[in-house]
């Protein structure tokens, strides 16, 4: 089909579709730091960001895993994501928070040094893991974003939950 002299190529609603797919395509993020890099994960992926909470050590658990708390009468596993990361651990009284997340209908907390605000990025602008970020960081990481003064890794949550992989 030709378009006519003066007549748009795209019509009004086919625009409209086009500006939708657009803003479709941004992801949002719950951002967060670690060891002062700043982390992302999807929006979708998290149940609910918690303030410090009292956690009950797990005898003979894995390093990672920092233990239990209550969450409104569940019982959640928190990982310490430091540690899973093999970070050093955060500093003598910090108050950490915890992002939680749901995999196999479990609840776990990953336990983070800070929780900041919700960023939407341009799936466009999302990389690949670069060949120099650490091999710590990379094996836990979706990828990454540029941002305009720092570079945010996004977390895979996947990985992080699966302990199986860390057994020596």
């Amino acid at each position: 089909m030709e378009a006519l002299p003066n007549s748009p190529v795209i019509s009004l609603p086919a625009m409209q579709k086009t500006q939708t797919t657009i803003r479709q395509e941004e992801t949002a993020f719950v951002t967060l730091s670690i060891a002062e890099q700043l982390c992302g994960i999807p929006v979708l992926g998290v149940r609910d960001v918690l303030n410090e909470q009292q956690i009950t050590r797990i005898p003979l658990a894995p390093p990672e895993i920092a233990g239990n708390l209550n969450l409104r009468g569940r019982i959640v596993t928190a990982i310490d994501v430091r540690r899973r990361l093999h970070l050093p651990p955060a500093p003598a009284g910090m108050r950490r928070m915890a992002v939680v997340a749901e995999r196999g209908n479990e609840l776990y907390a990953l336990l983070v040094d800070q929780v900041h605000e919700v960023l939407n990025l341009s799936a466009n602008d999302f990389e690949s893991n670069p060949p120099n970020l650490l091999p710590n960081w990379a094996a836990h990481s979706a990828g990454i974003y540029r941002l305009k003064d720092r570079l945010m890794i996004v977390l895979d949550v996947a990985k992080l939950l699966s302990l199986s992989d860390q057994r020596h």
